[in-house]
């Protein structure tokens, strides 16, 4: 069967691979149908991205369909619309016995630390499995995206009314976007990109919007939030760059006793001077993948309509034309928010 495989940095190739063996207990064999593009699968296919090995088949957002399962397994049956828990966690260590299984130690995400969904048909884990009769693959695909940011917001714990800051607004930043405002916190939003920027204005009404790049830089950004917040600074920040700078930054921008989430990931070292968190007894907490329940909690929403995905899906693609085109969704010139891939047209 076919696949698409990162073979080394910048470089997305179509290769053939074996097909996947009969589900096992506990197992479900899946056929793929939709793939999103994220932040990871951009920052991989550059080699900045921690943890993701070349060669490696992508594909962590994935919209399935069960074709068949093997012994033990009753949640799914063939037929079903799934989307994709791609966090394989061990099930008996500290973190998973507190239901912590996203900081489960021998994690292993598909399509990062494994290969993943970007192939005609795998088997995976049939608890890893969220089935839905009424969304489509693309809207299956959001899910674990959209699931980063909720579970972002549900460390954060916001006060409805409370400023909320979110710094980087791609897509990981819009999923925090999502749940800020079923929140009903009063949001503003930082980037570079003006298009970035735009679409928040245009599509969730978001009035303070500043653009870094424009501002100068941090000291700038910090100069706008102390005038939007008569300078009170924000309750609750979210920072979702992945930019080690702009998360140093980051911590200048939250106000006294408040909370800054690192939802970004860097390879790199993070600095600020410590008085800048002691004075103000900042809370500093990071965010990692998302939880079953809120894998379970977004499908009901988009469900219900409480989310609309309609904006969400920028570009599509073809399978076969991912190692012509993948290169231009790393470009910010292209605008993309989200980019869906076609697996199922193989």
């Amino acid at each position: 069967m076919k696949a698409i495989e990162f073979a080394a940095p910048r470089t997305a190739q179509l290769i053939d691979v074996a097909e996947p063996s009969a589900p096992g207990p506990g197992q479900a064999l899946v056929r793929s149908h939709s793939m999103g593009v994220c932040g990871t699968d951009v920052s991989a296919f550059l080699g900045r991205f921690p943890f993701f090995d070349f060669p490696r088949i992508p594909g962590h957002e994935l919209g399935v369909e069960v074709l068949a399962v093997g012994p033990g397994v009753e949640a799914v049956a063939a037929g079903d619309r799934c989307a994709v828990e791609p966090y394989l966690n061990c099930g008996t260590c500290y973190a998973c016995r507190r239901g912590a299984t996203n900081c489960c130690p021998q994690l292993s995400v598909i399509g990062v630390m494994e290969n993943g969904g970007l192939c005609e048909r795998f088997v995976i884990r049939a608890d890893k499995l969220h089935p839905s009769p009424s969304l489509s693959f693309e809207q299956l695909a959001l899910v674990e995206t959209l699931g980063i940011g909720c579970h972002a917001i549900g460390r954060a714990q916001p006060v409805a009314g409370e400023r909320l800051l979110i710094v980087g607004v791609g897509p990981i930043g819009l999923a925090a976007l999502e749940f800020a405002r079923l929140a009903e916190a009063d949001v503003t939003v930082v980037d570079t990109q003006a298009t970035r920027l735009a679409f928040c204005e245009e599509n969730y009404g978001i009035a303070n919007c500043i653009d870094a790049s424009a501002a100068g830089g941090a000291e700038g950004v910090e100069e706008q939030l102390s005038d939007l917040s008569n300078g009170d600074m924000y309750r609750t920040v979210i920072d979702a760059t992945g930019s080690s700078k702009a998360m140093a930054a980051s911590i200048g921008y939250v106000a006294s006793t408040g909370t800054l989430v690192f939802l970004g990931l860097t390879r790199d070292e993070i600095s600020f001077p410590q008085p800048i968190m002691h004075k103000a007894e900042i809370q500093i907490m990071a965010s990692r993948n998302a939880l079953p329940d809120d894998f379970r909690r977004i499908i009901r929403l988009i469900d219900e309509g409480a989310i609309d995905t309609d904006t969400w899906i920028s570009h599509r693609t073809s399978f076969a034309e991912v190692p012509e085109t993948f290169e231009s969704f790393t470009r910010p010139e292209t605008g993309v928010v989200k980019a869906m891939i076609d697996v199922a047209g193989v």
